[in-house]
């Protein structure tokens, strides 16, 4: 499309003094206002195509214009970006990204757009990984469809399961290959607050075990399929960028045995709290209590993991992980120069078995700071260098981290 939109913006502008030659008439006198029109510029001039933009000054326009709010004038606002990439899980990788935006109704000025984000990505450690996810708000935001779906393959650092197997035992591998999918359904019950329900598919396998006992004997295979009730209350203003607002989530799930691989029937409970206020001009205050409690007979595949790119930042996701989960971050996002930005954080977080064997000794310390660059309308790409304990890694990824 930006070669498209380059070819025609020359034709227009090779098209214009041919028409401008054309209408003066080869300087015969102009009867409507009793004068003489000046003479043409010489042919050669005239007919003299505009100059080539370079590719730097294209590519420049394009990313440019890319934050502009177009959704009014097209059915879908794609733009593409790509490029390098580190991670403490995959090392140096290369990405492709195409973000989104779209309004179900047109006419409606006060939804804010729905947002689709497809990926394709692959690193030098072998990892690999397609995905698609998005939210679609309809009927002046009062129904909801979200979505996320990703396959991916990745040589996976392991150290075993629970607090101590992550800061005592040594490193060692696996092969992780997964494919999930959910699909929650929201409706407005009354004001902000809305309910539904989520499908969940997984299909998990381990391989490679460089250390086999890591994983206490279980199945390095799992298949397992989720229904959950929803409950949520929702007063963001923009959901993949909030500047204002509470957002309250809970969702308790259950993994029939007859729907997966598993010797017994599990249970999931996921709680988030989110809070969003402005402090003085250009910056946000936010802020994220969250919980995942899972069955005692989890699976390794599925218990709760610390860490990556949303929660404990610079750890390694997957290090520390048990049946439960808690974590909590405060985040100051300060507005720098136009479409720039900055951020500083601490949290912490905690895994545990169960809520009656959680330990206030085995909290572990998050903080970092990162940059923003709003690549389009209330949609950023971010770039954060996090810090734990005896741990660090830089992320690259869209969206706010929550």
């Amino acid at each position: 499309m930006p070669a498209l939109r380059t070819i025609l913006f020359g034709a227009l502008l090779f098209a214009a003094p041919l028409s401008r030659a054309q209408e003066s008439g080869g300087g015969k006198p102009d009867d409507s206002i009793g004068c003489i029109r000046p003479q043409p510029e010489p042919a050669g001039d005239s007919l003299a195509p505009a100059p080539r933009r370079s590719l730097l000054h294209r590519i420049i326009d394009y990313f440019g214009q890319a934050n502009r709010d177009r959704t009014f004038e097209k059915k879908i606002d794609f733009t593409f970006i790509g490029g390098p990439s580190y991670s403490k899980e995959n090392q140096f990788s290369l990405s492709v990204m195409a973000s989104g935006l779209y309004r179900i109704d047109r006419t409606d000025s006060l939804t804010p757009p729905s947002n689709i984000t497809a990926f394709v990505t692959g690193g030098t450690t072998g990892f690999y990984k397609v995905g698609i996810d998005g939210n679609t708000l309809l009927r002046q935001n009062r129904h909801r469809i979200v979505y996320a779906l990703s396959f991916y393959s990745q040589p996976t650092k392991y150290w075993g399961i629970g607090y101590r197997a992550g800061s005592e035992n040594a490193r060692s591998s696996f092969l992780d290959s997964r494919f999930e999918v959910s699909v929650k359904y929201l409706r407005q019950a009354a004001g902000n607050l809305f309910a539904g329900i989520e499908l969940d598919f997984h299909h998990i396998r381990g391989r490679k075990f460089g250390r086999p006992e890591y994983i206490e004997g279980e199945n390095p295979t799992t298949t397992a399929t989720g229904i959950g009730a929803l409950l949520e209350y929702d007063s963001r203003d923009v959901i993949t960028d909030a500047r204002k607002g509470l957002y309250i989530a809970m969702k308790a799930s259950w993994r029939p045995k007859f729907l997966s691989s598993l010797d017994r029937s599990l249970w999931q409970v996921e709680t988030t709290i989110s809070g969003y206020q402005p402090l003085w001009k250009g910056s946000v205050l936010a802020c994220e209590l969250y919980g995942d409690f899972n069955s005692p007979h989890t699976p390794w595949s599925l218990k709760a993991k610390l860490g990556g790119s949303q929660r404990m930042r610079g750890y390694y996701l997957g290090r520390y992980n048990d049946n439960d989960m808690l974590t909590f971050q405060v985040e100051l996002r300060q507005r720098i120069w136009r479409r720039i930005g900055c951020v500083v954080w601490g949290g912490a977080g905690n895994v545990f078995p169960a809520i009656d064997r959680f330990r206030w000794d085995h909290t572990l310390p998050n903080y970092g700071a990162g940059l923003r660059w709003e690549f389009k309308k209330r949609v950023n790409i971010r770039v954060d260098y996090g810090f734990g304990r005896k741990t660090s890694g830089i992320l690259f990824s869209m969206n706010e981290a929550f």
